[in-house]
């Protein structure tokens, strides 16, 4: 396998989140086991250690005490040296080794049988000589010391007999407490590596069925497209954390299904809104062009048809670029301070002339004054569209109310009119886009109707200013729709227009 291909293999490998957390898993476990190999290990030898050196202080205590009471009966010149001999024939232990030296430092007697036998006598005393000067140069009590091939743990003890000063040293063999910790190092090694080989295969098979359901939605999620947002993930288990992760993703699959909808719904209502002024423009522009000459007025009725049509395809496209800039938050606010009742007092003077037309009596009520910081030609078009919007749906003799009030810190204008009311079905929906709720508040040739755009604009600008629009009520008496706006409205970034609207 070529350099290239193996870090490809390795990348791939570690590409996958099984993989890493395998690894990470297996890592983490191996330095807890070492951690706990090393303090045990290290624990067990201290406690060994321990026992050793209090077993060592026990047997000099021993030896000691048989000397006295060897030297007690004994007498003559060699009386101590025949003490200690006796002591030592008394006290042979295959592990300990008992070496007396007198007050110059030489070796009064000390345990032949103890040392290893493939040294030769003079050779065992030359180096057990050697270790004990060392021993006995050293102040502390206990050491651990070779001789010849095997560690000793080294006890010494000062003593006194018949007015001469000798020292005992013990040497206790550290050979049974080497084989144990060895023991214990081989188990650590053989169990450790074995740990971590179930613990990496027990990790990666915890992993691959964690991560199966998040592979599985990404599967189904690949497969999710603008032609079948309608399919959803699958859900196993609602309560936990992926449960919980494909719900939020189902739920956004929602929002983008009903969003395709509406942007869908959207196109085609305009569509069909734009088509028909086209059409009534290209058939008068037809009819005027079919024959070469015609009278005057002939040609004047066609351009005043082609002017009327005109001014609706140019009403439904502005409304549609205010709609799209607000989509876009692109639609800045120009605030300044003017007084609310003079704005709408101005503008049902304005619409006086389709109330008279329709038959129709506009009044206005006020507060006195109002003034508010807002954007002043927002708030008309508002006001514009509700007034408007009542008096083409009101029939011939009824009246249109707009009133103006206050409560808190907002201004409200209520428009009433006397129309035959909106369906409790329909209400929900009478702010989107190019909705009309039936025949009666359909456009007709006569009224000169919108698109249905109007009180989706007119929500859109009250909620811009932080305030609201709302259908109050509707019933066969008529209806009443009631803006809100605060009365100083901050300059705020400029929120899209809900397409549901």
């Amino acid at each position: 396998m070529t350099p290239k291909l193996e870090a490809g293999v390795l990348m791939v490998m570690f590409s996958s989140v099984r993989v890493r957390l395998t690894l990470w898993y297996t890592a983490v476990m191996a330095a807890v086991l070492v951690v706990l190999a090393l303090v045990t290990y290290f624990i067990l030898q201290k406690n060994a250690m321990r026992r050793t050196d209090a077993a060592v202080v026990e047997q000099a205590d021993s030896f000691l005490n048989t000397v006295q009471a060897e030297m007690h009966d004994a007498s003559g010149p060699e009386s101590l040296r025949d003490g200690v001999e006796s002591a030592i024939s008394e006290h042979k232990f295959r592990d300990i080794l008992f070496v007396v030296l007198d007050q110059s430092g030489q070796i009064l007697a000390w345990s032949e049988n103890s040392v290893p036998q493939n040294r030769s006598n003079d050779d065992a005393q030359e180096s057990l000589q050697d270790s004990v000067r060392r021993i006995t140069q050293d102040k502390r009590p206990f050491q651990t010391v070779r001789v010849g091939r095997r560690s000793y743990r080294s006890y010494v003890r000062n003593f006194s007999v018949d007015r001469k000063d000798c020292a005992l040293v013990v040497l206790q063999s550290l050979h049974p407490q080497e084989e144990f910790l060895e023991t214990l190092t081989g188990t650590f090694g053989l169990l450790i590596p074995l740990a971590l080989l179930l613990a990496a295969s027990g990790g990666y098979l915890l992993a691959w069925r964690s991560l199966s359901p998040v592979a599985a939605m990404g599967s189904q999620a690949g497969r999710i497209g603008a032609d079948n947002l309608h399919q959803r993930l699958s859900v196993r288990n609602p309560k936990d954390e992926l449960g919980k992760l494909a719900g939020s993703f189902n739920r956004l699959l929602d929002r983008l299904d009903q969003s395709f909808e509406q942007q869908r719904r959207f196109v085609a209502d305009a569509s069909h809104e734009l088509r028909t002024p086209v059409a009534i423009l290209c058939g008068e522009a037809d009819v005027a062009l079919s024959q070469s000459s015609r009278a005057p007025e002939e040609y004047r009725e066609s351009l005043t048809i082609l002017r009327t049509e005109a001014g609706r395809l140019k009403r439904i496209v502005e409304d549609l670029f205010t709609l799209a800039r607000a989509d876009a938050g692109k639609h800045p606010l120009v605030l300044s301070d003017f007084y609310l009742d003079e704005l709408v007092t101005e503008c049902v003077r304005n619409m006086r002339t389709l109330g008279v037309a329709k038959q129709i009596g506009l009044r206005c009520e006020g507060s006195g004054e109002m003034l508010i910081h807002a954007d002043e030609s927002l708030l008309r078009r508002m006001v514009l569209n509700l007034v408007d919007n009542a008096i083409k749906y009101t029939p011939s003799g009824g009246d249109v109310l707009i009133s103006c009030g206050e409560t808190n810190s907002l201004y409200t204008v209520a428009v009433r009119d006397t129309g035959v009311g909106i369906a409790g079905q329909l209400q929900p929906r009478i702010f989107e886009r190019f909705f009309r709720v039936d025949v009666v508040r359909s456009r007709t040739e006569s009224d000169g109707g919108g698109a249905g755009l109007g009180l989706s604009i007119s929500r859109w600008i009250a909620e811009v200013h932080g305030g609201a629009l709302e259908l109050t009520s509707s019933n066969s008496g008529g209806s009443t729709f009631t803006a809100s706006v605060p009365k100083r409205a901050a300059q705020p970034l400029i929120p899209r227009l809900s397409s549901d609207r």
